[in-house]
């Protein structure tokens, strides 16, 4: 797990450096599969469940799952891109929300608020907590901010496969939910919006977009529970 999570961090940050105004998506899709497949790794998204690229590369209003095409990107865009790669039968996954060029600085506050939503979670997260104080942390950090956090979509468990139980939603309430135990891998996953919350599905049938038309980011790592907190897999 900790092999397969710092080939995610290290690839997700040759597209952060990659990803410049005039670029395509799918340039950017193609540059990620091609570092993690000489490295001799398996991109993990590649046809999961028909899944036709091997990242989510998803701008401004797009919340997650956009699939990378012939779009180029534009100073002030902000895009989020969630990746994951296949290490010897183990799960890595993560997700980071990239500034290109110069944003505008509610689009730049929104990324930050996002960003430390998780590190307000790992705060909190240990073995003997229940999920829900987890994911109150996230809900309440966010709110408390003026940012609505997506609900249709949640956050899992991961190791040899993708998605594992338990699901993590970013919302939720004090002492409620399972207790986490020491060991247990989870993939905490923000997805923060700058209106209100509600989503829908484009007619692509993947890509998931803002109700509201506004701005959303994404920041996920995936993380081992310990007895005294956690250990971030896939940060360099």
């Amino acid at each position: 797990m900790r092999q397969a999570g710092s080939l995610t961090a290290k690839a997700l940050q040759i597209i952060a450096n990659e990803a410049k105004p005039g670029i395509t998506t799918l340039e950017l899709d193609s540059c990620i599969a091609e570092f993690v497949i000489a490295n001799n790794a398996i991109p993990a998204f590649y046809d999961y469940h028909g899944y036709p690229a091997n990242a989510c590369i998803s701008v401004n209003e797009e919340v997650i799952h956009g699939i990378p095409g012939n779009r180029k990107l534009q100073n002030g865009d902000i895009v989020s891109i969630d990746f994951g790669v296949i290490v010897d039968g183990f799960y890595g996954d993560a997700a980071r929300t990239i500034r290109i060029g110069a944003v505008p600085d509610d689009k730049d506050r929104l990324i930050k608020i996002t960003e430390q939503s998780f590190y307000e979670a790992c705060k909190v997260l240990k073995a003997g907590i229940r999920l829900g104080d987890l994911s109150y942390t996230i809900q309440s950090f966010c709110e408390k901010n003026g940012y609505g956090i997506v609900r249709e979509y949640v956050g899992h468990g991961i190791g040899k496969n993708l998605h594992e139980p338990p699901q993590i939603p970013n919302f939720g309430k004090k002492g409620t939910g399972p207790v986490i135990p020491a060991g247990a891998v989870l993939a905490i996953e923000p997805m923060v919006t700058m209106g209100d919350f509600n989503v829908r599905v484009l007619n692509d049938g993947w890509t998931v977009v803002t109700s509201d038309g506004l701005p959303s980011a994404h920041y996920e790592n995936t993380v081992l529970v310990t007895e005294k907190g956690c250990e971030i897999l896939t940060k360099i």
